[in-house]
This record gives C-alpha cells, structure tokens and sequence, in this order.
C-alpha cells in the first residue's frame, strides 16, 4: 500500500507541477546489476555480500528550473536470491533527487543526481500471514534509511530517444543483513526525453 501510495504522489506531482514549469520530462526503464563485497564474518555471524543479479526499474525526472530538476526511481532484483544459501530473499531500492541534467550535443547529454531513500529487503516464507482485512503476504521486510550519489551518460540516437549507462552508489544505514553498507548499483537505460532543447 505504501509504495502505492509513493506512485501516486508522484504521479500528482508531475501532473500539478510538470505542465506548469518544468522545460524537460525524461522517462526510462532499465536494467544492470549490483555489486557489493564479498560475504564476511562479524562477530561470528555469517554475512552474505549483496551483489550479483539482474536489477530492473523505472525512473523519471522532471527539469524545473534550467537543468536542475527533481527525479524518482525504483530498481529491484529481478529474481529472488537465497539469503545464506537457505532463505529467498529480494532487495528493492527507492529514491527520491535533485538532478542536474543537461545536453551537449543533439546527440549527447549527462546527468548527475544526489538524494535520500530506502532499501527495502524482502525475506519470503512458506506460509502467508494475514490482517483484519484479508490482506495476505508471505514475506517479511527490513528496511534502511539511504543516501544515493550517481550519473549517466545520455545518447540520442534517433530524436528524443536515449540510451543511458549509469551507476548509484548507495550508502544504506545500518544494513545489518550484508557485509556492505555502500553497494553500487550499474546498468543501462532506455528513455524518453519531452521538451527540452536539442
């Protein structure tokens, strides 16, 4: 319900304050990996590294003023991982930035973005639990407050269609599950960009 809750304020946002403002609206959706250290041991607990994987996700940014603008994006392992070898598990990150944007070329553009948001770690079980209202889910979550630091590089080989290679680098509090509290998340994005000067 909450990450329901999250697309709709965006949504709103975008719907309210975009047509109004903004110069640029770029969407994308994109896929890479994460890495992270190796699995270590911390006072005897075992603790598994993070990286490895495929991560999908969307994202999206709107320039409000020149290239300074707000962007959001949410990437999640594709596939479950097991967890010590033994429990399925799924990371999912969320963020919130100021990016800056801009296009060199008609052809070449760049980002960087700094913000806050959250890993949230899904572990499943074999049963389900249940609230008042019938609403049932078969796994549990962890969740850490993050700070998120990255860039891309954009290039537009046909019109307002981009290809972006990116990287984040997450710095996630008290990630006790993994041997890292800094994992770095890389890959590429296929977007759109609408207005803005080419």
């Amino acid at each position: 319900m909450r990450n329901l809750v999250a697309v709709a304020v965006i949504g709103w946002i975008c719907a309210v304050v975009a047509p109004v403002r903004a110069q640029q609206i770029d969407v994308a959706f994109g896929g890479g990996s994460l890495y992270s250290s190796g699995s270590s041991f911390n006072a005897g607990t075992f603790l598994p590294g993070e990286g490895g994987g495929a991560f999908i996700g969307f994202n999206g940014d709107v320039l409000i003023r020149g290239n300074l603008g707000v962007q959001a994006e949410v990437n999640w392992k594709a596939s479950q991982g097991l967890y010590g070898g033994q429990v399925p598990y799924r990371p999912l990150y969320y963020d919130f930035n100021v990016i800056y944007a801009c296009r060199f070329t008609r052809y070449v553009g760049a980002e960087a973005l700094a913000g806050i948001g959250a890993e949230s770690i899904r572990f499943y079980q074999n049963g389900y639990s249940c609230d008042f209202y019938g609403n049932c889910i078969n796994y549990v979550t962890s969740t850490h407050f993050m700070g998120d630091f990255g860039g891309g590089i954009r290039f537009y080989p046909y019109g307002n269609f981009f290809v972006r290679p990116e990287m984040r680098l997450y710095l996630v509090n008290n990630n006790l599950e993994f041997s890292s509290n800094h994992p770095v998340r890389y890959g590429v994005s296929i977007g759109y960009t609408f207005g803005g000067s080419k």
